[in-house]
């Protein structure tokens, strides 16, 4: 068995909605089946019991190499607590190669996972050993790693929970959340809106101090010092006992307490010396209780007690502690509810102070406190109280919030209990916190977990707001590039800022931020995130839903203008034009539950797409009576057809009416694959909810030029005769630049056309067979990127398709895109017509518009 390429898919793919991990595994030759290699899976399971069941006939093709290695990749994720499920292994035409898809939730995790399935089936194949349960604990560590901390994870779950997409930034715990002009960004607990003047305030514990003071928020007496003498003094100012802390930290470092000695008070500045300026304050009695404020309300509450261990009589510290981390809750990391405690030079100073070891065996009962503070980062445990905090303690919280400017804040209290208001307890506030962790209020040590990460995201999004903005996405085998470009088109002229991608680029409310062949997920990735789009119009391509998936998880609309005969056929295992309508179908397979597809009814491959989208559809296509156009008329369900000289959207008995006259890009109506394209635009847009006076204007300011739609159908007039540059480069389009070349008069006509290296050779010889028919000259050139192609077999193979052929009399093969073009435009006489099929779009219209300037 050979994994010869592996790579992400990050979005909704060919196979399924999940993020994925494709290979394509090669088992050469008939022992690759399981059944044909003696005790591999008794092996097997002595190496990885938990790999769970394999099935003996699978799509009824026999078990293979491929196969156990998607089972064992899946299993391999499940056991270290990846919540995966989804794998799928497909033969291939080609006998012994598979492709093999497995779920993951985090990619680096996923990866790894491949490759210990890969060593686990060699290490059976070789009769060698396998650590299966040291490759499940690498994969535990690396997910714990990779994956989002529980803080930001708990915010992420909430947005995803109320259809919410998100993207990371970064490895890190920054976060996306909705799309373009709709977005909201959160760092670990702090959101976007947070301003840095009031994370510096929190930071600076003394000017918090002072704030919270004029506020009326109770706090301890204190103030910076400069060195210990000056901290004694402050200890003397304030009475002992006294707290001594760093002025700018977090996570209770350099913290020390209860303080009641020159000497501890000495070893205490040292400690918070390390982390910055010093502050002493008087310590207050009682218990540590974190509040956390979201917004303006008060959300959860716990008691922190410091990590601890109580005495059994017979047991040292060194085994009471090593007892308690044995609690299943406690872990190393942040994964857990529980820390787990570490007996490290803190901890021996902490035992110290109170006349103890790690090898002291404390009396019954006894309570050995193992640090100073109480963070569960360092094995301290949180109870939850949310439900018994006193409106008045409640109230100081969201005070001492505000009064800072943090949109969420962990505020730190020290009083008795939390049921009665702090003034009467002689209680305060020491600390607030911006990012505050959340974990201790998700999964406390005890009592009940709180909803903390919906309150955040229910601050950032108002109720029935998902973040995301209007998404279509546009495939087909031809005329996607120019659909796509008029329904941006009229989205803008609805006032919209529009985010478009397509094969020549990636544009902005009406300015070009990326240029090339920009159809891919990445390109759509990149305009979800741009704060200035409230619309987005993605032209999906083929390659990159092969390569990654979709660059976006649901859309609102999904246009699929045709499939036909298809395109590329032969590369990357999509062989028949069934294989090409399967993959582009995955736009309607993740139509929103409330959005549509707008699909092609006179293409039967389209057409079948309706029966897996989960949203609406709208149906298009010229003839109203054709069958699935009726069918779904007569359900009162959308259409869109043409009456005569009239493009009509119906439905039940509503009709509206756009005179073809007035949409110019259709030529009033002659050009039939225009017609199409303006239906499906139009099906879109009222799918969006446009207002039909903004759709007419539209489609009535559309122009069909070099500026506004390269390459596709621009119409030009040089010295007296007619030049028709296109994209065209499929036997489809010929078909329709033929249908539509045929209703414009000329005297000669001639087409300049060259063949991509990566058809199949019937596919190119079809072109010029089309093309043999229907126009008297053809001049043929070599395209400037072979694709795999010998010198010279691009121009034989279209040669041998005009072979032949009906009308063409004059043939001639040309060297170069440019000279082709000024061979064809030399030749035109006054009514002639020519029709310039262009490889290099930009760079050919460039050169065409300075000939024709040139006269």
């Amino acid at each position: 068995m050979e994994v010869t390429r592996t790579r992400a898919l990050r979005g909704p793919n060919l196979w399924s909605r999940h993020t994925a991990i494709e290979a394509i595994v090669a088992c050469p030759g008939d022992e690759n089946a399981i059944e044909k290699l003696p005790g591999f899976e008794t092996r097997l399971r002595a190496l990885f019991p938990d790999i769970g069941e394999l099935h003996p006939i699978v799509h009824g093709h026999p078990l293979a190499l491929a196969h156990v290695l998607e089972n064992a990749a899946i299993a391999l994720q499940t056991q270290a607590g990846c919540q995966v499920s989804f794998g799928h292994t497909a033969p291939t035409t080609e006998a012994g190669i598979y492709q093999v898809t497995v779920q993951y939730t985090e990619e680096e995790v996923g990866r790894l996972a491949f490759k210990q399935a890969e060593q686990l089936i060699q290490a059976t194949l070789d009769d060698t050993a396998f650590d299966a349960k040291a490759a499940i604990a690498e994969l535990r560590d690396l997910d714990e790693s990779e994956r989002l901390g529980p803080s930001t994870g708990s915010i992420v779950d909430a947005a995803v929970a109320r259809g919410i997409p998100y993207r990371r930034l970064t490895t890190g715990s920054l976060v996306q959340f909705g799309w373009g002009s709709k977005q909201r960004r959160i760092q670990a607990a702090e959101v976007d809106s947070t301003s840095g003047v009031a994370e510096s305030i929190a930071q600076d514990k003394e000017l918090t101090k002072q704030l919270l003071n004029a506020a009326g928020v109770p706090v301890p007496l204190g103030r910076p010092v400069a060195d210990p003498d000056d901290a004694w003094a402050a200890a003397q100012e304030v009475g002992l006992p006294v707290v001594v802390k760093p002025q700018d930290g977090n996570q209770g470092k350099g913290v020390t307490v209860n303080i009641t000695s020159r000497e501890q008070l000495d070893a205490a500045f040292a400690s918070a010396a390390e982390y910055g300026e010093v502050m002493v304050e008087k310590f207050l009695p009682g218990f540590d209780f974190r509040l956390l404020v979201v917004g303006d309300k008060l959300v959860a509450a716990a008691r922190r007690d410091p990590p601890q261990v109580i005495g059994d009589g017979t047991s040292t510290v060194r085994h009471l502690v090593a007892t308690v981390n044995l609690d299943p809750r406690r872990g190393e990391g942040h994964a857990t509810s529980l820390t787990k405690i570490r007996l490290d030079d803190i901890a021996i100073g902490r035992l110290e102070a109170q006349g103890l070891t790690p090898d002291s065996v404390p009396t019954r009962g006894q309570r050995v406190v193992l640090r100073n503070n109480a963070n569960l980062s360092t094995g301290g445990s949180a109870t939850d109280v949310t439900d018994t905090v006193h409106p008045e303690v409640a109230a100081r919280a969201v005070d001492a919030a505000q009064m800072v400017g943090l949109h969420i804040c962990g505020v730190d209290m020290v009083c008795e209990n939390v049921l009665s208001p702090l003034e009467e307890q002689h209680g305060g506030v020491v600390e607030v916190n911006a990012a505050p962790g959340l974990r201790m209020h998700i999964s406390p040590s005890f009592g009940r977990g709180r909803a903390v990460g919906e309150a955040v995201i229910n601050t950032m999004f108002a109720p029935g707001d998902d973040g995301r903005i209007p998404v279509v996405a546009v495939t087909g085998t031809n005329g996607k590039t120019t659909t796509a470009r008029l329904i941006n088109h009229l989205l803008a002229s609805s006032g919209l800022r529009t985010g478009m991608t397509n094969t020549d680029g990636v544009y902005v409310d009406g300015r070009q931020t990326d240029s090339g062949d920009c159809s891919g997920p990445k390109s759509a990735r990149n305009v979800l995130l741009h704060p200035d789009v409230d619309a987005a119009v993605f032209e999906v391509a083929r390659g990159g839903v092969l390569r990654e998936g979709l660059g976006f998880d649901r859309c609102q609309v999904a246009v699929v203008t045709n499939v036909g005969s298809g395109d590329h056929l032969g590369l990357n295992y999509i062989t028949t034009v069934e294989d090409l309508a399967v993959l582009k179908r995955v736009i309607v397979r993740n139509v929103a539950p409330k959005g549509y597809a707008v699909l092609n009814a006179a293409d039967p491959n389209v057409a079948a797409m309706a029966a897996g989208c989960p949203g609406s559809i709208v149906f298009f296509t010229a003839d109203r009576q054709h069958p699935v156009m009726a069918t779904h008329r007569a359900q009162g369900k959308r259409t869109v057809y043409v009456d005569q000289d009239t493009l009509v959207a119906a439905e039940g008995s509503w009709r509206e009416r756009v005179p073809l006259r007035d949409v110019p890009i259709t030529r009033n109506g002659t050009l039939p694959f225009q017609v199409e394209n303006v239906m499906a635009a139009v099906g879109a847009a009222w799918s969006i909810g446009m207002d039909w006076d903004t759709i007419r204007g539209g489609l009535a300011s559309f122009k069909n030029d070099a500026a506004g739609v390269p390459g596709r159908f621009n119409v030009m007039e040089y010295r007296g005769a007619t030049v028709i540059a296109d994209y065209g480069h499929n036997t489809d389009a010929m078909k329709a630049l033929v249908a539509a070349v045929d209703t414009m008069p000329a005297k000669t006509r001639s087409v300049v056309i060259s063949g991509a290296g990566d058809r199949r050779d019937s596919d190119i010889r079809d072109q010029t067979a089309i093309l043999g028919e229907a126009f008297d000259d053809v001049i043929l050139y070599q395209d400037a990127a072979q694709r795999g192609r010998a010198d010279g077999e691009v121009m034989a193979l279209l040669r041998q398709g005009l072979v032949g052929a009906g009308r063409t009399r004059f043939i001639e093969e040309i060297r170069g895109e440019f000279i082709a073009i000024d061979l064809a435009l030399e030749r035109l006489q006054p009514g002639d017509l020519s029709l310039i099929l262009v490889d290099q779009v930009e760079e050919a219209l460039a050169h065409l518009a300075k000939r024709i300037a040139a006269g």
